[in-house]
């Protein structure tokens, strides 16, 4: 009976951690603010990530981002069965180095075992390369499997270490019980948001969206610039760095050699004068 007990309160919390989404999707199809909100939600979580020293994201990982996605309040449910699930944007780089406009996509992911309870996490991807970019805007990208990702370094050390090598495509960063660490997100799947992106955008193609075909409602170009300032800023850092790096001694110069010619009739011996 206490088993069972503990079983439907894990259900009943889970079911409670649903209710606001639900709610808050209901009210955007109705006002179409849903979207302005996520974006503004989505700046939040990016600056509260970035101000914080010991726990960012390391200059040089933002320096190479290729692509970052935002998912304020990603919703983890289990009872048995696991399944994480939210909305938030993507930005990516132009062939300028610019981002373009915010393109609204979806997380979803589940997994198997003894699991109960819940849990709602802000997360920020960091997408390295173009591939794992194309593989969201071609239909469905799954972590771990179509691009490999990471649990993302954190803070300070990560920045000056030399043997952090950034390999993986995708490294990730959430924000839970207040403090911002990298976690794994290995089988989750991400899609476009079509529906949200032709209610803000006015359009479903996330190729029109992220090539700054048409300008942007509010409050989107206030979250591209906050993203050009972060990069901007991380770069700058990582030049500084380099800058402030020892010179590498110049090699000392070689000794030099000599080499005896040899001798045109051995054992014969020159007459004394």
């Amino acid at each position: 009976m206490k088993r069972f007990a503990n079983i439907f309160g894990a259900l009943a919390a889970a079911s409670l951690l649903t209710l606001p989404a639900a709610a808050e999707t209901g009210d955007a199809a109705a006002t179409g603010s849903g979207e302005a909100a996520t974006i503004t939600k989505a700046m939040t979580v990016l600056r509260d990530l970035q101000a914080i020293p010991d726990q960012r994201i390391p200059d040089l990982l933002l320096s190479r981002a290729e692509g970052i996605i935002i998912l304020p309040s990603n919703v983890k449910a289990a009872l048995w069965f696991g399944a994480r699930f939210g909305d938030g944007v993507m930005l990516v780089r132009n062939k300028d180095r610019s981002w373009s406009n915010p393109v609204f996509v979806r997380m979803g992911g589940g997994s198997f075992g003894a699991q109960f309870g819940g849990q709602v996490s802000d997360i920020v991807l960091v997408l390295t390369t173009r591939e794992s970019i194309e593989g969201i805007t071609d239909g469905k990208l799954t972590l771990g499997a179509d691009a490999s990702a990471a649990a993302g370094p954190v803070g300070r050390t990560a920045s000056a270490s030399t043997s952090v090598a950034f390999d993986a495509e995708v490294y990730s960063y959430a924000k839970s019980q207040g403090l911002f660490l990298g976690v794994s997100l290995e089988g989750n799947g991400i899609f476009i948001g079509k529906k949200a992106n032709r209610r803000f955008h006015g359009t479903e193609s996330a190729a029109d969206i992220l090539a700054n075909r048409t300008p942007a409602p509010a409050p989107a170009p206030e979250l591209v610039a906050e993203v050009t300032r972060l990069t901007s800023d991380a770069q700058a850092a990582v030049a500084t760095q380099e800058a402030a790096k020892p010179a590498e001694p110049a090699a000392a110069p070689s000794e030099a050699k000599t080499y005896p010619l040899p001798d045109p009739e051995p054992g014969a011996e020159p007459n004394g004068s």
